[in-house]
Parts: C-alpha cells; structure tokens; sequence
C-alpha cells in the first residue's frame, strides 16, 4: 500500500506537470502576441490555484509568467504578476529565504526605474521580509535591491538600501565609484564621513568599520592612512576605536577637537549626538532636532506608513 509521503510526493509531480503544461499553452499566447489574454489567463490561474491552496504553484507561475512579459517588455503585465508574487507570499505565511529573495529582486531588477509600480514593489516586498512588522526590510533584500541601483547609477538609493544591509564593503565600493563619478575631490572623505556615522546611528559598527577601511583604501584620491592627510578621516578612524572603547571622556575630547572639521556638515554633530546615546551612554537632549533626521534615516519604520517612506526617505544627500 502506497505511503502518505509517496502519495504526496505523487501528487507534487502531477500538479508539477500541470503548471508546466499550462505555462506552455500561455508562453505560446505570448510569443502570439496575445498579451493581454495571456494576462487575464495567468490572473485567472493564479486565482484558482490561491483558493486550492497551492501557494507554491501560484507563486511558480506568476514568477516565470512575470520573467516572459519582461523578456517581451510588457512592464505593466509583468509588474502585475509580479505584485501577485508577494500576494502569495503574504497568504501563505511563506518562510523567508535566500531563493525567494533573490527572485523578488531579479523582478524589482527588470521594472522599469521610474514606474509607480517599482516603488510600490519594492515597498511591500521589504515589509514582507520582514513579517510584515514596521521594521525596515530584510538585510538581504536591501543588498540585493542596493546592488541593483548601484548599476543603474542610482547611487542615492543604493546608499540607502546599503545602509540597512551589513555589506560595508559593497557600500564602500559603490560610494567611491559615486564620489568619483557626482563628486568634488575636495568631497571624498565627505562621502565615507556621512555612510559611517549614519551606520553608527543604525547600531551597526561592524559595517561602519568595514564601509571605512574598504573606502580609504580603495578611493584612489585618498592616501593611505592612518594616518590621513584629511582631518574628517582622521577623525572617524578615533571615532571608531572610541566606539570600540566605549569611553565617554575620550568620546567628547574627540568631537571638540575635530569641531572645524565636523562643521562641513551641519548633519554631523546630529548623527554625533545619536551615535552618544548609542554607545556612550548620553541622556538624549530636552529638544531634539534629530528626530526628523532619524526618522528619514530609518525609514520611520515605527510610523503607520513606515513602509511607504522605504524608497523615499533616502539618507541627506550631500551637495
């Protein structure tokens, strides 16, 4: 008598070759040039499949369908399988994992840029990474999402999406190409200054110190160091270890010194007073004006439409 796993592995097959002879039947519509009832026939499936619960099979074919309308350029029928891909997800209580990850940014790789259905995309793919909670996106997926702007010369929202990753390398090597390609030379240590201390802000040293060390020693502006010609370098190479120390007095010493060079950017002393919270142990000022400041760098991931504010509240630009 068969077992219930061989019977479920049976059925796994069958329903397997189902999809793919349905998929056959609908990437020959396609290749017709029947696209828009190729599309009506992908909602239709995938519907029908939702209510028998067969998530991964919905998921499989809006996947593949969404890659075929791509491949033939029809951006708002891909987009839209593409949003059903997550609706998927979001129903089936689906496990985050590297594969599915990925496929939600080969999808948010082939939207067009500038299309509304991009941001909304990338906005609800980040809250699913993350249990749909208000906080502010797998690592993973922001990497993957960071490396995708950074080939597209999107350097602003590379940034951003590097900064709630933990790969301070590739941030560091995406904001030297950005120095080089939008910057001043007068600018480089700016460019590393603010990517450090906004990681600092977001608690993570270990990327601040990585997005440091990577910068300075692959930006062919800047010689190598420490020490470095460059006061601001300097500065946050002290800053570092005083974080790593964890010493309030050799903290507020350092932050006098440096004052003329932490003067370049009003957001400096800002993010210096976060990071005097975080790892330092300072009581929070009566008046802040590093709230608004915050709430952009994190996303305002607390707030009710946190997930909006993924793909718009990119950190301050420098000028």
């Amino acid at each position: 008598m068969m077992s219930e796993q061989e019977a479920l592995k049976g059925s796994s097959a069958r329903n397997r070759g189902g999809v793919q002879r349905v998929e056959g039947k609908l990437r020959a519509s396609v290749e017709r040039g029947d696209y828009y009832e190729a599309h009506q026939m992908y909602r239709t499936l995938f519907f029908r499949y939702m209510s028998q619960a067969k998530y991964a099979e919905a998921r499989e074919l809006m996947y593949n369908g969404a890659l075929l309308f791509f491949s033939y350029n029809q951006q708002n029928s891909a987009a839209d399988l593409s949003m059903l891909v997550l609706e998927s997800l979001e129903k089936s209580g689906a496990e985050v994992d590297d594969d599915t990850l990925e496929h939600l940014a080969k999808l948010f790789s082939l939207m067009d840029p500038n299309s509304p259905e991009r941001a909304a995309f990338v906005s609800r793919a980040l809250k699913w990474s993350t249990g749909g909670s208000g906080k502010l996106g797998h690592p993973k997926l922001h990497q993957l999402l960071a490396v995708t702007l950074w080939k597209e010369q999107n350097y602003s929202e590379s940034r951003y999406h590097f900064l709630h990753s933990t790969d301070g390398e590739g941030c560091a090597q995406m904001l030297v190409e950005y120095s080089a390609a939008r910057g001043f030379r007068s600018e480089v240590d700016m460019f590393v200054a603010q990517a450090v201390l906004q990681f600092l802000c977001l608690k993570n040293k270990t990327s601040a110190s990585v997005v440091f060390s990577t910068y300075t020693q692959k930006h062919p502006s800047i010689e190598k160091g420490p020490p470095f010609v460059q006061p601001l370098l300097n500065f946050l190479w002290f800053l570092l270890l005083a974080v790593d120390g964890g010493k309030l007095t050799v903290f507020t010493v350092l932050c006098e010194q440096y004052q003329p060079s932490l003067k370049r950017d009003p957001m400096y002393n800002e993010y210096l007073d976060r990071i005097g919270q975080v790892f330092f142990g300072v009581p929070p000022k009566q008046s802040s004006s590093y709230g608004n400041l915050l709430n952009s760098l994190m996303g305002s991931g607390e707030e009710e439409e946190g997930e909006e504010a993924q793909e718009d509240s990119s950190p301050i630009e420098l000028d």
